[in-house]
């Protein structure tokens, strides 16, 4: 069975993030964490942070996932903080060959590309397989009313979706022939 995780990795709570991971995750029956109520401190590096129940939770929904869906905001040319710093709780025990899917929102014209290559980059330092189709999301995307997406934008992300299936697919053959 499929076991897709959605990490939610923007702020403010009621953003365009939050909206596009509740729309995911709601429309394909997915779990998804949002990264500001995992109560992951500021990493230091310190061996006791590595024994926190919050980190040990994390890692493991990371670890048990089939494949993720990895959503942020464009903020500062990259990924937002709050992202990269509960990514590097993570190692490439949790995310070696793991298919990752990317989103990023942003405010128009063009952004979110720096945010999409700044979450590739990392993700390839985890050994992770990051599928070829990715998505920014501007706000004319989104349903404000219903927090949905309209069609154009729908249609995006559900090929996005069935390409992270394919590729959860085809992870999952190999593995199991190792």
């Amino acid at each position: 069975m499929d076991r897709i995780l959605v990490i939610n990795g923007g702020m403010p709570k009621g953003g365009r993030t939050e909206i596009i991971t509740r729309y995911i995750a709601g429309q394909y029956k997915l779990d998804y964490i949002d990264i500001g109520k995992v109560n992951l401190p500021l990493l230091t590096g310190e061996e006791e942070q590595w024994q926190l129940p919050a980190v040990i939770n994390f890692k493991e929904k990371v670890r048990l996932s089939t494949g993720i869906i990895l959503i942020s905001p464009e903020y500062h040319g990259g990924m937002t903080g709050a992202l990269k710093n509960t990514l590097d709780f993570l190692t490439s025990e949790e995310l070696e060959y793991k298919p990752v899917a990317l989103v990023a929102t942003a405010g128009g014209g063009k952004g979110g590309i720096n945010c999409l290559n700044n979450m590739r980059t990392v993700m390839r330092g985890f050994y992770a397989n990051v599928i070829p189709k990715q998505i920014v999301l501007d706000p004319e995307c989104f349903n404000y009313d219903d927090g949905t997406l309209w069609e154009e934008s729908a249609k995006l992300v559900d090929d996005m979706v069935q390409e992270l299936l394919m590729f959860v697919k085809v992870s999952s053959n190999i593995t199991a022939k190792m």
